[in-house]
């Protein structure tokens, strides 16, 4: 068993990472530490990499035993892959994969801190294959560390980190919300030449401000988080610090 002891918990994926960068062997299994993955299965994994199938396989689960949140959670993520990352729709990655060694060597190179597996997956191979298996009960009676928190700073670490999408979304909505408003102020004043009785409504006006605002602040929000992470970045932010490691006497991390 090698260690490696984190001064600061970065989070999963960063975890995942300095794993890849340490760990040796033709092929690399990532599984999570609550006994769900089914390890007797492994070689279903392993096998198609030996035939050059694929340059990962990953597990599908028919039935994530998980809160309903989770799974609601995962189905969000999984749409925001397949909008942003080009990630095919039937695709689903669980937490139990093997990879060849130039899939995990290539993911441990990127250096910065906010880290998203499957965009460095997806953005390294195409060739994935999933297995289809049963997920086990957890080995204990403990309920999952992965909280609302953390899910929703997953989420925008994929929504941030590997596309530009969002930004041009935000850019072809404000430009809609400009044309609706200007074709809004154009029937407003006709109707206001046709039959001056009519009034110019409060309320029209309020909601009118409402909505822009709204878009103003929610596009504002956006490009501060990219221009945030932008800064942490040129920070040099660490992705992870390791306090020490056991059982590690010789090692190469990538630079």
């Amino acid at each position: 068993i090698k260690v490696i002891d984190f001064a600061i918990n970065r989070g999963k994926h960063a975890a995942v990472l300095a794993g890849y960068r340490y760990c040796r062997g033709e092929y690399v299994v990532t599984l999570d530490d609550d006994m769900q993955s089914p390890t007797y299965e492994l070689w279903k994994l392993v096998e198609p990499l030996e035939q050059d199938l694929c340059d990962a396989a990953v597990a599908k689960f028919k039935k994530k035993q998980q809160a309903a949140w989770k799974n609601l959670g995962s189905s969000i993520n999984g749409l925001m892959s397949t909008i942003l990352l080009n990630k095919p729709r039937e695709m689903a990655f669980g937490n139990f994969s093997v990879y060849k060694r130039f899939v995990a060597d290539e993911m441990a190179k990127y250096p910065n801190p906010f880290p998203y597996l499957e965009g460095l997956l997806l953005r390294t191979t195409r060739r994935i294959l999933q297995v289809e298996m049963e997920e086990r009960d957890r080995g204990d009676d403990k309920k999952t560390g992965y909280t609302l928190g953390k899910s929703i700073a997953l989420f925008a670490n994929g929504f941030t980190a590997f596309s530009v999408l969002p930004l041009r979304i935000s850019t072809i909505v404000g430009l809609c919300a400009a044309v609706i408003g200007f074709i809004l102020g154009l029937i407003m004043i006709i109707r206001r030449l046709v039959n001056p009785d009519v009034l110019i409504g409060y309320t029209s006006t309020v909601v009118i401000q409402l909505l822009m605002n709204g878009l103003i602040l929610m596009s504002l929000g956006l490009l501060g988080e990219y221009v945030g992470r932008i800064y942490i970045c040129i920070n040099r932010s660490p992705q992870s610090v390791i306090r020490e490691t056991i059982n590690l006497e010789e090692y190469e991390t990538a630079e």
